[in-house]
């Protein structure tokens, strides 16, 4: 009891404390009275100038693209040193009159350095020959080149009629350095013979024929199938060439049959 006595006692105690402490209150501020006089209105002030129009604004400034060194450009490369021309033109006949497009060059034998690398056309004649045209192609570097005139060269053909006592029949004369040949499906007439052993070798431009005769062998007379005898006279020029010069002792071209 006695505890619960002094409890209350202070609880009492403390809520007086709390009291005293709220009741002090602060005074309130006098308030301010407004004259009700009416103020006057202030003189209305001076317009104030118009403002200076802004400047436009300026447009940037340009930008410089920033310098780049070039860049060093490597140095071609060096062509290749060319071979000059060293020319050497020989014939089987001494003496023979070189001609380079067409432009005299020397005589046989000769050396020159002063055709330039590329195609030409060399033409080149000697005494007693027919002479030669071939084309020629010049390299850099050393270059020899040789004629032969004494090699006979011969490529002959002809379509021919060849006149039996009784009947005919067709086939082809082949002729080469190497010597004459009759082909045709008649396995009896067909024969191959040299240029130099033919006993007979003629022709008969108004009868418009070709008599043909190997050494030990039959006689042949042919025609040309269309009745032209220009054809049986030029194959008889060609060949009876070839044959004089065979038998002069010129040697027979790589031809063969």
């Amino acid at each position: 009891m006695k505890r619960l006595l002094a409890v209350l006692v202070v609880i009492a105690v403390l809520g007086g404390v709390a009291f005293m402490m709220l009741s002090r209150t602060t005074p309130e501020p006098k308030r301010e009275e407004v004259s009700a006089a009416i103020v006057p209105e202030p003189a209305p002030s001076a317009p104030a100038p118009a403002a200076a129009p802004e400047a436009a604004p300026s447009a940037p400034a340009p930008v410089r693209p920033r310098a780049v060194a070039p860049r060093p450009e490597a140095a071609p490369a060096a062509a290749p040193a060319v071979a000059p021309v060293t020319l050497r033109i020989d014939a089987d006949v001494a003496g023979a009159q070189v001609f380079i497009d067409r432009k005299f060059v020397g005589a046989t034998p000769l050396t020159t350095s002063e055709i330039d690398p590329g195609q030409h056309t060399l033409n080149i004649s000697a005494k007693g020959y027919d002479s030669l045209s071939q084309p020629l192609t010049v390299t850099p570097g050393s270059q020899d080149v040789m004629i032969k005139f004494r090699e006979v060269r011969l490529e002959a053909k002809l379509e021919v009629v060849h006149k039996h006592r009784m009947g005919s029949c067709t086939g082809t004369l082949i002729a080469t350095p190497q010597g004459l040949r009759y082909d045709t499906t008649d396995k009896d007439d067909a024969f191959t013979a040299a240029l130099t052993d033919l006993e007979t070798f003629e022709v008969d431009y108004l009868k418009k024929n070709l008599r043909i005769q190997p050494r030990k062998g039959k006689r042949y007379d042919f025609t040309d199938p269309a009745g032209n005898a220009d054809h049986l006279f030029v194959f008889h020029r060609d060949v009876d060439k070839a044959r004089e010069r065979l038998k002069k002792g010129d040697t027979a071209g790589p031809a063969s049959f």
